[in-house]
């Protein structure tokens, strides 16, 4: 299955129909990545997502293939041959052997409903860890097995649980604890640091809200009232279950935290247009 949504794509600076898309520029070798939430043809915290792709690819001991201006020209090209405005565009920069690609292309958005944001998602537990945590490089075969996973149990994400037994971070998003009034969520050294959580820690900050980060227990999710998980895609988006265990998903909170969200999302959105006019 070709991942590559939409009429075209971007390889090295260049347009190329989608129909010419090869998915081993992306599997084959290295790659680190970066997705991104388009939101009115713009990009949702460009520079955000930028500064994590060079941190990623500092990480596995390479080099930017290209710079944050050739990719904000690329996107700018490429997002007005994409009637849908709200999608979701990757970013990879593959290493193979002596050959480095850069891409840009649209992948298919896979959106929490309303249903879903108002009655919450299945979870499950699933015992694993990623090699490294900090750099957001991909790894087909954990992808593919936790994919597989969550078909078979008809679930919407998995909750990653390390060798001590503590739940770090879902397998595409990053996972929140909520108590009474306090949050608790993973360290920031033991998981891929979302930008979605960035911000929904700095809006923590901002109106005092008690927030703890610590690992927790997969013994002791049933302790919690709530959990819920950031991303790209689901923004904040609470889970009904985890395996057989319920939550409850009518908090407040997690409501207002998802709204004052989408606020600074489509500030940056602006900040972007503002940017490209110059």
């Amino acid at each position: 299955m070709n991942e590559c949504y939409g009429k075209k794509f971007i390889l090295n600076g260049e347009m190329i129909p989608e129909y010419q898309f090869d998915n081993s520029l992306v599997y084959s070798g290295q790659s680190v990545y970066e997705v991104i939430r388009m939101v009115k043809g713009c990009p949702v915290f460009f520079h955000d997502h930028m500064e994590r792709l060079a941190q990623s690819t500092r990480l596995i001991g390479k080099k930017m293939i290209t710079g944050e201006e050739s990719i904000r020209r690329d996107i700018i090209r490429l997002s007005k041959t994409e009637r849908r405005k709200e999608v979701n565009l990757k970013i990879v920069f593959n290493y193979n052997s002596d050959v480095r690609n850069y891409l840009v292309y649209f992948i298919e958005p896979i959106y929490p409903d309303d249903e879903q944001y108002r009655n919450g998602v299945k979870g499950i537990l699933y015992f694993a860890e990623r090699e490294d945590p900090s750099s957001k490089v991909i790894n087909h075969m954990l992808r593919s097995s936790i994919w597989q996973k969550l078909i078979l149990e008809g679930a919407h994400e998995a909750l990653l649980v390390n060798a001590k037994g503590q739940v770090t971070e879902g397998s595409r998003s990053n996972i929140f604890f909520l108590k009474g009034d306090e949050l608790t969520t993973a360290p920031d050294q033991v998981i891929l640091n979302g930008i979605t959580r960035i911000h929904i820690l700095d809006i923590c900050r901002e109106k005092g809200i008690a927030l703890k980060q610590e690992c927790v227990a997969a013994d002791n999710i049933s302790e919690y009232d709530a959990v819920f998980m950031t991303g790209t895609s689901p923004v904040v988006l609470p889970f009904c279950c985890i395996d057989n265990i319920k939550f409850r998903v009518d908090f407040p909170l997690i409501r207002d935290l998802r709204n004052l969200y989408i606020k600074r999302a489509e500030e940056s959105t602006r900040l972007f247009r503002t940017v490209k006019r110059k």
